[in-house]
């Protein structure tokens, strides 16, 4: 007779998919502060649009227009710099009024002064000027993210909202002066908790491996990154070509600074604009690089048909942040507190590994058999702060007079438990959850009847399986999860409604869930192992991990009740 395990190594076990939530047309256009995914759109120098008698204003807006009405989730527009080429009076308003879109729909952005915006030879306290007058805090006042301004008016602040949190932008003039740099470490101090975007135009350039701080780049650098944790992505223009390096601040960690321009490009660069698309659920910054105008056109040249998206690896790439580990330093995700246990109606056991006993009051006890070691190793959402680590050798399992050895569940059940796997775990096959007697014990032929009655075991590549012998089949009903990454934790949990049993990782349904119902769990009374798998009554493979809390009830849990009640 062929093993279960011999017959369904060979099966492979799929990964499980990814679903992403396309928005629907009557959402383009509005932002969703609340998505893990959103976008930052960067528009680099548009000097050579705005030209004395020289110009076209249209790329620049066909720009302005997709970001309006795209799906990318927009919250947030920065300009660069250089909007442009003699900062004259006429040229301003020029481009002022193609903003203008942007304030009839309040829409949060950001601009600031490049050196031909106006005299490059001043500081920030130079006075009245043409782009202080189209681009001043009062132009701003309606604005859903402006904040505040310095004194003289060129470098200036907001905050928008995305993925439930704030995030600060600092838009900062060509030159600062000493109040310049003054006020901006004023505003990081006054928001302390919130992760900064830095924007100015000249910070760094294209060295011969990578971007390199200017000279005036160094000074900003050493006047305000280097000793601001906050601020841990920086964006100028004024160079060409694009270029990107990682710094490493007085914290030791990682600042992104990145120069996009593309004024010497086909038509001035065509309104390029940088899509910086944060994916908080995968941990990565993708970046984009292309052109609206000529996207949006239905005949080309053959020189725009070389510039509607540009795709080196200075252009199109990705920035992987692990943004609750680089934002800790100064906006810790606050771990939630030890909570007592919630026993929901329907609690059959419920076990906590900080303390070895069962808390549903319905005297379903553990005993142990080798050793076990307590640890403060948890899931960062466990009730308990507590677990215990299994070494391939302990395990433990309920006491012969426990009520739960002899329950059926022909209603349906939801087994709950947190697990660790070991970096470079090389233990498969061993159990979490496991009935001691095997499928022969409750009069089972079918399959491999000396496997147990069912089983929540980690299979090979550290693969959750769950294979049981219900009581309408004569055989095995197995679900099959995908290889769990090591060396982090997991909420794991089987679900049956009465007739399908699922499988669910972090509340996420997994795929490889059979359609055959599978009503109960067939029984001979044995006791139930946790951290331990038996074949024919005989104790082969102790767990290999750390186990936190284990809860067993007698119906089947929705996924926001066992997310919420754990």
């Amino acid at each position: 007779m062929t093993s279960r395990r011999s017959f369904l190594l060979g099966t492979g076990v799929a990964a499980a998919s990814t679903l992403v939530t396309v928005p629907t047309a009557e959402a383009r256009g509005r932002a969703d502060h609340d998505s893990e995914r959103f976008t930052l759109a960067v528009i680099p120098d548009t000097q050579y649009l705005f030209d004395l008698d020289r110009g076209d204003s249209a790329p620049l807006d066909a720009t302005l227009r997709y970001l309006l009405d795209n799906d990318d989730n927009v919250v947030f527009i920065a300009h660069l710099g250089d909007l442009t080429e003699h900062g004259l009076k006429s040229e301003i308003q020029d481009i002022g009024n193609s903003f203008r879109r942007l304030d009839w729909r309040r829409v949060g952005y950001s601009v600031l002064a490049g050196n031909h915006d106006l005299d490059q030879s001043t500081d920030d306290q130079r006075g009245r000027t043409p782009y202080l007058d189209e681009f001043g805090p009062q132009r701003f006042k309606h604005s859903p993210t402006f904040r505040g301004a310095s004194p003289d008016g060129y470098n200036s602040y907001h905050v928008f909202k995305a993925a439930q949190r704030e995030w600060l932008v600092l838009a900062l003039d060509w030159r600062m002066s000493a109040k310049g740099f003054a006020w901006a470490r004023e505003v990081l101090k006054q928001h302390p908790k919130l992760p900064c975007i830095l924007t100015t135009h000249e910070l760094v350039y294209a060295g011969e491996q990578q971007a390199e701080l200017s000279d005036y780049g160094r000074r900003v650098w050493d006047e305000l990154i280097k000793d601001n944790d906050q601020i841990f992505l920086t964006l100028n223009g004024h160079f060409w070509p694009p270029a990107r390096a990682v710094l490493r601040n007085a914290a030791g960690n990682d600042v992104h600074v990145h120069i996009t321009n593309y004024q010497d490009r086909y038509y001035g660069g065509s309104a390029m604009i940088r899509l910086y698309q944060f994916d908080l659920a995968r941990d990565v910054i993708d970046v984009r690089t292309f052109s609206p105008w000529l996207l949006g056109k239905r005949e080309l040249n053959p020189l725009e048909r070389k510039e509607i998206e540009l795709t080196s690896n200075a252009d199109r790439f990705s920035v992987p942040i692990d943004f609750d580990k680089r934002f800790a330093g100064f906006a810790p995700v606050p771990p939630r507190p030890a909570r007592p246990p919630q026993i929901i109606p329907g609690t059959v056991a419920y076990w906590r590994f900080d303390e070895l006993k069962d808390l549903s009051g319905n005297g379903n006890g553990l005993k142990q058999t080798g050793e076990l070691q307590s640890a403060g190793d948890h899931h960062p959402d466990s009730p308990s702060h507590g677990s215990r680590y299994f070494a391939k050798a302990g395990y433990l399992s309920t006491v012969d007079s426990a009520p739960i050895n002899g329950m059926t569940f022909e209603r349906g059940y939801t087994i709950e438990a947190f697990i660790k796997l070991p970096q470079g775990f090389d233990h498969p096959w061993c159990g979490l959850f496991t009935k001691l007697a095997p499928g022969s014990a409750a009069g089972k032929t079918g399959d491999d009847p000396s496997e147990p009655l069912c089983t929540l075991n980690v299979a090979t590549g550290g693969s959750l399986q769950w294979a049981v012998f219900p009581r309408n089949q004569n055989g095995l009903s197995t679900n099959w999860g995908h290889e769990l990454a090591e060396d982090t934790w997991w909420h794991v949990a089987v679900v049956n409604d009465g007739r399908h049993t699922k499988l669910y990782v972090e509340g996420a349904e997994l795929l490889r869930n059979p359609s055959t119902p599978a009503t109960g769990i067939a029984t001979a009374g044995d006791p139930w192992l946790i951290g331990a798998y038996a074949y024919n009554r005989v104790i082969e493979k102790s767990f290999y991990g750390w186990l936190g809390d284990v809860r067993v009830v007698d119906h089947p849990l929705s996924v926001e009740k066992f997310l919420t009640s754990r």
